[in-house]
C-alpha cells in the first residue's frame, strides 16, 4: 500500500460542469478514507494531457480510474486504451440526450479496451465500486465496507418498521 496519503483512485471529468455528479463519488471515498486526486481534462481538447495522465498513473500509486464525461463519452475509453489500471466509466447526463450518448459511448468499447460502465450519473457507485476493487488487498477498508453495507440494512430495515407501524399501527 502507498504510504498515507497517497492517492489511490483517479478521478477524471470532461468539464468542470461535471463536477456536481462527480462530487459524490469523492464524497464516497472521503467517507471511506481512500485518498484520491480529481482532474479535468478532456478526451477530445487536451488528448495529450488524458494520455500522459493515463500512462503514468499506475507509477504515481493509482489503483483504480473513475472518468465521468457527458455527450460523445469517450474520456473513460481513452484513459483505458493508456493504462492497466481499471477504468470506472460514469455517463453525464448532459446534452440532448440525456446521458444515453455518454452511456453508448462508455459500454461500447471495442475488444481489449475494457471500461467498467456504471448507470448515468453513477459516480457513487463507481467510487463504491472503486472501494471494493480496493479492498480485495486491504482488510481494513474490506471490514469499513462490510459495515456500510451492514448499515445500509439497518437502514431499510428501520424504514420499513416505520412504514408498518405508520400502516398497521
Amino acid at each position: 500500500m502507498p504510504e498515507e496519503g497517497t492517492p489511490l483512485v483517479g478521478i477524471v471529468m470532461g468539464s468542470d460542469s461535471d463536477l456536481p455528479v462527480m462530487r459524490k463519488a469523492a464524497d464516497i471515498l472521503k467517507s471511506f478514507d481512500v485518498p484520491f486526486e480529481i482532474r479535468v481534462m478532456s478526451a477530445h481538447r487536451t488528448p495529450e494531457a488524458a494520455h500522459e495522465y493515463a500512462t503514468t498513473a499506475h507509477e504515481r500509486g493509482l489503483k483504480v480510474l473513475i472518468a465521468g464525461a457527458g455527450v460523445a463519452a469517450h474520456l473513460g475509453g481513452v484513459l483505458a486504451a493508456s493504462t492497466p489500471l481499471p477504468v470506472l466509466g460514469v455517463p453525464i447526463n448532459s446534452g440532448a440526450l440525456q446521458g444515453l450518448d455518454a452511456l453508448l459511448a462508455t459500454v461500447q468499447m471495442p475488444s481489449g479496451i475494457p471500461v467498467g460502465t456504471l448507470a448515468i450519473d453513477g459516480s457513487k457507485n463507481a467510487a463504491l465500486l472503486a472501494v471494493q476493487i480496493l479492498a480485495t488487498s486491504d482488510d481494513a477498508l474490506r471490514d469499513r465496507f462490510i459495515a456500510y453495507k451492514k448499515a445500509m440494512v439497518e437502514q431499510v430495515e428501520a424504514k420499513n418498521a416505520r412504514v408498518q407501524a405508520e400502516m398497521f399501527g
